[in-house]
């Protein structure tokens, strides 16, 4: 997959086959548009192209409203693309200048000019252009005269998955990882770089890798301890600067992930720590992509150090016991 870091650097082509959207979480429903927007290029000969916003238009649009958390930062999403087979993904800056383009301009300026659109394809509630005025309607009225197919994912075959992203966040902010994994149809993830912390872990026992999260509005989970598979990477460029994360880590291992403020030990600050089980090699500086597979328990307060070294005994002990149980997903 090409990665380009805004229209300027694309060069049109001849037959683009089309889809745009933020597309946070690439989930399920996201998915039959990815289905389809390969399956059309592969039967007319085109390439696919995905456009996407980099920062999310939200935080353009109203940037006083600091509530939206993402399922996926960017360089999450660019990998989950990719392994959807996209051959062009554009990830543009959204200005308030784009979000002001009339339909009829965006159309004309971005999709035929700028990409070489022959075939579009949406989801069912899609949107664009200023005031969100430009839809389905907009895209087939425009079609006869810049010559392009529209193509609709219809409601029903989004409704039939039963997801959406909203969905989803309320699932990993109860800690239902079971629930937003089935409609992700992978393991949610958080990745980020391993600072040094305070390594109290490392005093009763459980050295942990802290985690220092890539994307400031990324969701968080519900606080506690989950087992989660981690692959690690050398430190990497964001995906504004440089490269995305390489399609291979340097190592895959399983471990038990805690979130929250530490009760027991009186912090106040949320920590995202990672103990990998087996693992003797120093992770400082590493990128670690930290796939949350199960919720073990919530976070609680310990009467002393001696108890929570205790209870994270038997956290290990349950995580060990579900790896047992399960295949690698």
């Amino acid at each position: 997959m090409k990665i380009y870091r805004s229209l300027d650097e694309f060069e049109r082509i001849p037959n683009a086959v089309v889809t745009i959207g933020t597309f946070d979480g690439v989930h399920v429903g996201h998915q039959r548009i990815l289905s389809k927007l390969v399956e059309t290029a592969r039967n007319t000969g085109g390439e696919t192209v995905l456009l996407t916003f980099f920062p999310h238009p939200r935080l353009i649009i109203n940037p006083e409203d600091d509530s939206l958390r993402l399922i996926n930062d960017i360089e999450e999403k660019t990998h989950r693309l990719a392994l959807a087979g996209i051959d062009h993904l554009i990830i543009t800056p959204f200005t308030r200048d784009f979000s002001i383009q009339t339909p009829e301009e965006y159309i004309s300026n971005v999709l035929v000019n700028k990409i070489g659109c022959k075939s579009i394809i949406i989801g069912y509630d899609h949107h664009f252009g200023k005031d969100r005025a430009g839809n389905i309607q907009e895209l087939t009225k425009y079609s006869s005269i810049f010559d392009f197919q529209v193509s609709e994912i219809p409601k029903q075959d989004i409704d039939d998955v039963g997801v959406s992203s909203t969905r989803i966040r309320e699932s990993l902010i109860k800690g239902d990882i079971a629930t937003a994994n089935k409609y992700l149809d992978y393991p949610f993830e958080l990745t980020g770089t391993v600072v040094k912390g305070d390594q109290i872990g490392r005093t009763i026992g459980f050295p942990t890798a802290n985690l220092n999260v890539h994307e400031s509005h990324k969701l968080i989970p519900a606080y506690g301890i989950y087992a989660v598979e981690v692959e690690i990477y050398p430190r990497v460029p964001s995906i504004e600067s440089g490269p995305y994360i390489s399609p291979q880590p340097e190592r895959v291992a399983k471990g038990m992930c805690y979130i929250g403020t530490r009760p027991t030990i009186d912090d106040m600050s949320r920590k995202i720590e990672v103990n990998l089980l087996d693992f003797k090699d120093d992770l400082y500086k590493k990128t670690l992509r930290v796939r949350f597979v199960h919720f073990i328990r919530h976070d609680q307060w310990f009467e002393s150090l001696e108890e929570l070294q205790a209870q994270i005994q038997r956290d290990e002990e349950s995580v060990r016991a579900y790896f047992e149980q399960h295949t690698s997903h």
